[in-house]
C-alpha cells in the first residue's frame, strides 16, 4: 500500500500544476509529454520487470523501482526546462513500471478470488486518499510555494516505503533461469515512441501530409510489425501474443486501455479547464479532479461484493454504463459552467471506472493458471499504460490543433478558446466510454464465482512473504 501510494499520488499531483510549470518553463504545446513520457516508460517496462521478478524475486525488483522513482523525483524537482522535465518524468516512469505491477502481482499471488475483493478495497483506499492529497498538494505547492515541491514531496514517501519493504517483507524464492526479451522490449519502446511523437507533433512541428509526418507513422508501424515477428519466436516474449487469441483477455485488455486513456485525458485537462476557463486557482482545480479519483475507490471497494454475487461481467457492464453517463455530463460543460458540475461529472465517471477496472483485472487473473498470472497482470497493466500514453498524445494533438500554434506555444489561451478545445477532449471521452461498453460486452458470460478451495493454492514462497 505504501508503494502504491508513490504511483497514485504522482498520477494526480502534477495535473493541477501544469499552468504554473508552463508559466516558468514555457512549452504549453509540449506539456502532454509530461504524461506521455512517464506512461511510455512505465508501459514498456512493466513486462520486463515482471520477467526480472521471476528471476530475482519481488522484493529486489520493488526496491529497484522505488530507487528509480526516487531518482526521477529529485531530478524533476531540479528541472531547468520543459525538455529536461519531460526526460526526468521518464525516469519516474521506469520506477513506476516496477512498483505498480509488483504490488498487484503480489496481491494476485497471495490472495484467493474472494480475499482479493477485500484486498482490492484496501488498495483502492490508497488511491482514494491520494486522490484528495495529490491534487490538493499540487494546488497548495503551486499557489503558495513552488511547483517543484510536487516532486520533492516524493522523497520521504520513497524512503518510508523502501524501509518498510526492506524490513518487513521477507520472501523465500527459488531462483530459475529466464530470458529477458530485450529485443522485443526495445522494438516496442521505439514503436510506441514514434507513434506518440507523430500524434503530438503532427500539425505542430511538421504538416500531417509532409514526409516527416508520414514517415514517423510508417516507421512506427514497421517496428510494430517487427515486434510481432520477434515475439512469435522469443523464448520468453515481453508480450505473449498467444494470449491475445483468448476472447476474455482481449476484451479485458481493451477495457483497460480505454480506462487508461479516459483517465489521463481527464487528469490532464480537467484542472487546466477549471483554472483557465472557469477562472479558479490551482487548489480549487485540485478538488475538482479529486472528485474523479475519489469516486473510483468508493465503488472499487464495493465491487468485490458485487462481482462475487452477480458476476464480473455484469459488474463491469454496470460500471461501463455509469462511465458513459458521466461522460455525457461532460458535454454540458462550457466556459460558464460551475466547478460543482465539473466535480459531479468527474465523480460519476470515477464511480463507473471503479466498478469496471477491478472486475476486468480479476477476471483476467482468474482465467489463467498460476504460472501465467503474472504475465496476464502485466499485460492488463501494459494495456492501460499504453492506452494512457497514446490517448493523451491524441488528445494533446487535438487541443493543440484547436488552439492554433500561436496560443499553444505562448501559453496565453483565452478562457472561451480553451473551453472549446477541451470540449473536443470531452467528446473523445464519450467515444472511449462507448468502446469500453463494447469491450465489456465482448467478455464471456458470467460463471459462478469459485470457492476459496477451488482457487489454486499459492506456492510456499508467496505464503512466506
Amino acid at each position: 500500500m505504501l508503494s502504491t501510494a508513490l504511483v497514485a499520488i504522482d498520477a494526480t499531483v502534477i495535473a493541477t500544476a501544469v499552468p504554473s510549470v508552463v508559466a516558468e518553463l514555457g512549452g504549453f504545446a509540449q506539456f502532454p509529454w509530461l504524461f506521455s513520457a512517464y506512461l511510455l516508460a512505465q508501459a514498456v517496462t512493466v513486462p520486463v520487470f515482471g520477467k526480472l521478478a521471476d528471476v530475482f524475486g519481488r522484493k529486489p525488483v520493488m526496491l529497484v523501482g522505488i530507487g528509480l522513482f526516487l531518482l526521477g523525483s529529485v531530478l524533476c524537482g531540479a528541472a531547468w526546462s520543459m525538455g529536461s522535465l519531460i526526460a526526468f518524468r521518464a525516469v519516474q516512469g521506469l520506477g513506476a513500471g516496477a512498483v505498480q505491477p509488483m504490488s498487484m502481482t503480489i496481491v494476485g499471488d497471495v490472495y484467493s478470488v474472494a480475499e482479493r475483493a477485500k484486498v482490492q478495497g484496501y488498495i483502492a483506499s490508497v488511491w482514494g486518499v491520494s486522490s484528495v492529497v495529490g491534487p490538493t498538494l499540487g494546488g497548495v505547492f503551486s499557489e503558495y510555494t513552488s511547483w517543484r515541491w510536487i516532486f520533492l514531496i516524493n522523497i520521504p514517501l520513497c524512503l518510508v516505503a523502501a524501509a518498510a519493504i526492506g524490513w518487513r517483507f521477507h520472501e523465500q524464492r527459488e531462483r530459475r533461469r529466464a530470458q529477458v526479451d530485450v529485443l522485443g522490449a526495445t522494438l516496442l519502446t521505439a514503436a510506441l515512441t514514434l507513434l506518440v511523437l507523430g500524434v503530438l507533433e503532427g500539425g505542430q512541428a511538421w504538416a500531417w501530409a509532409s514526409a516527416p509526418g508520414v514517415g514517423v507513422f510508417a516507421a512506427g508501424a514497421l517496428l510494430l510489425a517487427l515486434f510481432a515477428v520477434v515475439e512469435r519466436r522469443a523464448a520468453d516474449p515481453v508480450v505473449p501474443l498467444h494470449l491475445l487469441r483468448r476472447r476474455l483477455l482481449v476484451a479485458t485488455s481493451a477495457a483497460s486501455a480505454c480506462i487508461g486513456a479516459a483517465l489521463l485525458a481527464l487528469t490532464s485537462y480537467v484542472p487546466t479547464y477549471v483554472q483557465v476557463s472557469l477562472g479558479t486557482g490551482p487548489l480549487v482545480a485540485g478538488f475538482a479532479l479529486a472528485a474523479l479519483t475519489l469516486g473510483w475507490p468508493v465503488s472499487a471497494s464495493q465491487s468485490g461484493r458485487l462481482y462475487l454475487r452477480f458476476g464480473m461481467r455484469s459488474t463491469a457492464l454496470v460500471g461501463a454504463v455509469v462511465v458513459l453517463a458521466g461522460a455525457g455530463m461532460l458535454l454540458l460543460l462550457d466556459a460558464s459552467s460551475s466547478v460543482a458540475l465539473v466535480a459531479g461529472a468527474s465523480f460519476v465517471i470515477g464511480l463507473g471506472m471503479g466498478l469496471s477496472a477491478s472486475p476486468t483485472l480479476i477476471a483476467a487473473q482468474s482465467a489463467v493458471g498460476w504460472g501465467e498470472r503474472g504475465v496476464v497482470t502485466g499485460l492488463n497493466m501494459f494495456a492501460r499504460s499504453a492506452g494512457s500514453a497514446v490517448g493523451i498524445a491524441v488528445f494533446g494533438a487535438v487541443v493543440n490543433a484547436s488552439l492554433g500554434g500561436r496560443s499553444a506555444d505562448s501559453g496565453t489561451v483565452a478562457p472561451a478558446e480553451l473551453a472549446d478545445a477541451v470540449h473536443l477532449v470531452f467528446v473523445g471521452v464519450v467515444a472511449l466510454a462507448v468502446v469500453l461498453l463494447l469491450a465489456v460486452l465482448l467478455m464471456p458470460g458470467d460463471r459462478p464465482a469459485p470457492r476459496r478451495d477451488q482457487e489454486p493454492d499459492p506456492d510456499a514462497s508467496a505464503l512466506a512473504a
